[in-house]
């Protein structure tokens, strides 16, 4: 592709907007499923493009892009299904794939749940969620957001390397038709800038890291603040101590509380409700946290980074408020977990080209409350500020929580020294109940959430 003046290339220029091949690909296939004996069929159409670039010590050391439109055809004769996937359709490929899929399905194993989502169900409506940012930075441009934000983290005092800066972009999108006359498409395109800081020498070396992702390249956070931002953090990293092993109130940084939100819906997830692998599985409808705790998938948020009308399954897609007033509502749900446990589908299925629909989240987020993060800190004599969580010690079966952590010893209200190599443990049903946010939420990411306040967890250190 070639550079335009203002470092960036119309993404239209290379065909890239144009998703009229790939949905009339999805219909031919579908039409070919059921000549061939399905009973019913659904088609996705994949499109993916990306490029970025990765720089170290004011040099670049890669540069990478990638392109390609990959498609998928799920098949269900009777109560039995199949799914084939393939990037390489021609001649009389089409009839092919759909033959064999069907021959797949006719000797998988029954399934009484299967089956495509009820037709009054499907979206009919597709507002305009401002997903697509329809021009791409060129080389040019992801080197040059890549040095900045490289030299604005070594220009900070104390940095004493680079542990390398990133730039990338892309479109990516998906079209789907079914056999009972969906045919949805959408395509949305991303950004992002990324800097690793480190200070020290030698065995004293710590690091850390900032971030920014968007759907449109006016919404990025500059490549200097980036920088500075992760050069500050590494910074306060150095020289971290450890503490006794104590009880105290924990403090989740926005950059971390997101995990628990994370933790929260996992189990939530009608799949693990099915399968009765979930610490919440009799638990719809109970207070989990404080009154007035409200957690929200949004998944028609205007530019959220997973914002889509409907789902893979062709279901409108809604808001849901999963925790309202700190009660469990609501699992997530595809058409065929909702049958299982004999529901309606909340409109969550995700799909592969190479899967079945299954359920998951879109755009994420705890409300705020009305506490800054200083007076949530405000009253505690000893606790722990946590900014940075290591490994994946939480059992979504039984509930129980352990996880490395980073991050800063609070004495008297206030963080005062950095502390490494801490874990954190508790369970997460107790984590919730006690769970206080700030004021601080900022929608940067999937899943967001503020400042939060955990009581009595236990920390480990020395």
């Amino acid at each position: 592709m070639i550079a335009s003046p203002n470092n960036s290339t119309p993404a239209g220029d290379a065909g890239l907007l144009d998703q009229s091949a790939l949905s009339d690909l999805a219909q031919r296939l579908v039409e070919a499923a059921r000549r061939a004996g399905a009973d019913a069929a659904d088609a996705v159409a994949v499109r993916g493009v990306s490029h970025g670039v990765e720089v170290r010590d004011g040099r670049v050391e890669e540069s990478e892009r990638s392109e390609g439109d990959d498609v998928g055809l799920r098949v269900i004769v009777g109560k039995r299904q199949a799914v084939v996937s393939t990037n390489d359709i021609g001649g009389d490929g089409i009839a092919r794939l759909a033959e064999r899929a069907v021959a797949m399905a006719r000797v998988a194993p029954d399934d009484a749940y299967v089956g495509l989502a009820d037709p009054a169900m499907l979206a009919r409506e597709f507002p305009d969620l401002d997903l697509l940012d329809p021009v791409l930075p060129s080389t040019a441009e992801l080197e040059r957001r890549a040095l900045e934000a490289e030299a604005a983290a070594l220009a900070v005092k104390g940095v004493t390397k680079s542990g390398g800066a990133s730039a990338s972009s892309g479109i990516g999108g998906m079209v789907l038709v079914t056999s009972t006359g969906f045919h949805g498409a959408y395509l949305r395109s991303s950004h992002g800038i990324a800097m690793t800081a480190i200070s020290g020498e030698g065995t004293t070396m710590e690091r850390d890291y900032d971030f920014s992702s968007a759907l449109h390249a006016a919404d990025l956070a500059s490549p200097e603040s980036i920088g500075q931002s992760a050069g500050a953090r590494a910074v306060a990293r150095a020289n971290p101590r450890k503490v006794e092993t104590c009880k105290v109130p924990v403090v989740f940084d926005p950059r971390v509380a997101p995990s628990l939100v994370g933790h929260l819906v996992g189990a939530a997830n009608g799949a693990s409700i099915a399968r009765k692998t979930s610490f919440l599985k009799d638990r719809l409808g109970q207070q989990l946290f404080a009154s007035g705790i409200r957690i929200v998938d949004d998944p028609r948020r205007v530019r959220g980074l997973r914002s889509q009308a409907f789902d893979a399954e062709g279901v409108a897609t809604r808001p849901l408020a999963i925790i309202d007033d700190g009660v469990l509502t609501s699992w997530l749900l595809d058409c065929a977990t909702a049958r299982e446990l004999n529901m309606t589908t909340t409109g969550h299925a995700h799909r592969g080209v190479s899967s079945s629909p299954s359920p998951g989240a879109y755009n994420l987020h705890m409300e705020a409350g009305e506490a800054t993060p200083a007076e949530l800190m405000a009253g505690i004599k000893q606790g722990f500020y946590v900014t940075d969580l290591i490994g994946s010690g939480v059992n979504g079966v039984t509930g129980d929580y352990s996880r490395g952590a980073s991050g800063f010893w609070i004495e008297n209200g206030k963080p005062t020294f950095a502390v490494s190599e801490m874990t954190i443990a508790g369970h997460l049903i107790e984590m919730f109940k006690s769970l206080r946010p700030a004021n601080d939420l900022v929608f940067r990411h999937g899943v967001n959430a503020p400042t939060l306040r955990i009581e009595g967890l236990t920390v480990a250190g020395r």
